[in-house]
């Protein structure tokens, strides 16, 4: 079983928001960057169903410029073969779900794995992209992920309760939690990952479809105004003149 599993880089969920002074790009000065939270319940449940078959492989591939290596030998580091970077800037979904559609087929991969979403900009696109490109069966967001033979289970969350899913392989699936419980890196897993091959292959297709007019951050929160509970009226007036609520 061939699995290829996509990882994004993506800033720290602690890092302070800012962007260039012509507000069309996220300012990196400063900012540590991570895999993918959502990358990671892949990532590892990928690893326990290679590891649980007994045979197989686990190749990550991320789309992205040289300062995303470190993440990716993290990737091999709690146990990935090896890795695969599209040499490009990630500037959209179909941009970047086209890299991952060419990279599965030439390499002719079982499972495509990824995280629902990526945290920074938290598009829910590229897995149902992926597949479409491919021609091949999409299930998202699935919270828990099983293999026997060539045949997968799947739990998908849906409105108001669960929905098990079972297809064939090839497939994608956007990953979540409780999945798993995601990895991280032990000492040995470092070491090796040292090691572990890295391919950095150039971008193919067309050039991005969309580009970024311009970023904004949101307004600051105003002041909290505390209101007399006997003073009804003052409150709707607050509502109706100033949140413009009623």
């Amino acid at each position: 079983m061939k699995f290829l599993v996509c990882i994004s880089n993506v800033p720290d969920t602690t890092t302070k928001i800012a962007f260039t002074p012509d507000n069309k790009e996220f300012n990196k000065a400063g900012v540590q960057f991570v895999i993918n939270p959502w990358d990671e319940y892949a990532l590892t449940r990928a690893i326990e169903l290679k590891e649980a078959a007994g045979s197989g492989t686990v190749t990550v591939l991320n789309v992205g410029q040289a300062d995303t290596e470190p993440n990716i030998r993290k990737a091999l580091a709690i146990g990935a073969d090896d890795a695969i970077r599209v040499d490009a800037v990630p500037q959209d979904a179909y941009f970047v779900a086209e890299q991952i559609a060419a990279i599965a087929k030439e390499g002719a991969y079982d499972v495509i794995l990824m995280g629902k979403e990526s945290i920074d900009y938290n598009g829910f696109q590229v897995h149902g992209m992926v597949g479409e490109m491919l021609g091949i069966p999409t299930v998202a967001p699935a919270m828990k992920l099983d293999m026997s033979g060539n045949t997968a289970t799947l739990e998908r969350e849906i409105e108001g309760g669960k929905e098990i899913v079972s297809v064939n392989t090839p497939f994608v699936a956007s990953c979540q939690q409780p999945m798993c419980e995601p990895r991280i890196p032990n000492m040995r897993g470092i070491m090796t990952a040292r090691t572990k091959p890295l391919k950095v292959v150039p971008a193919v297709g067309e050039p991005a479809r969309t580009t970024v007019a311009e970023y904004a951050l949101p307004p600051k929160k105003q002041g909290v105004k505390l209101i007399d509970a006997e003073n009804a009226g003052e409150l709707i007036k607050l509502l109706r003149n100033e949140a413009k609520v009623i």
